[in-house]
């Protein structure tokens, strides 16, 4: 399955649009990780558990809208948009929504 956040693939053709496929996960931050990346705030530096937390939501929001494209018969999705938003009490938890265009690509 090609991915790309462009509207067209230099040199590839696309003969069917299958339509619009999405993606969603939310992931809740355990208060261990609030802690220790509000103690990596106030003396600088990244965040590992938040980057992997936030990583691994978008891959399987990805995963997620690239199962749906191949069951509608496309083999790429075009003009892929990734969001990010905190939703919850407080923000606690993370949510990712990945979107984009299945069309099928020529041979």
């Amino acid at each position: 399955m090609l991915l790309t956040t462009t509207p067209n693939v230099e040199g590839k053709r696309i003969t069917s649009y299958k339509g619009l496929v999405t993606g969603e996960t939310i992931i809740g931050a355990n208060i261990f990780k609030d802690f220790f990346a509000g103690i990596r705030d106030i003396v600088g530096g990244r965040s590992g558990s938040y980057e992997r937390v936030l990583s691994e939501a978008k891959n399987t929001a990805v995963k997620e809208m690239a199962e749906r494209a191949q069951k509608l018969g496309a083999n790429a999705i075009v003009g892929i948009d990734l969001d990010y938003e905190t939703v919850g009490s407080n923000g606690g938890m993370l949510m990712v929504t990945a979107s984009g265009t299945a069309v099928v690509l020529e041979p």
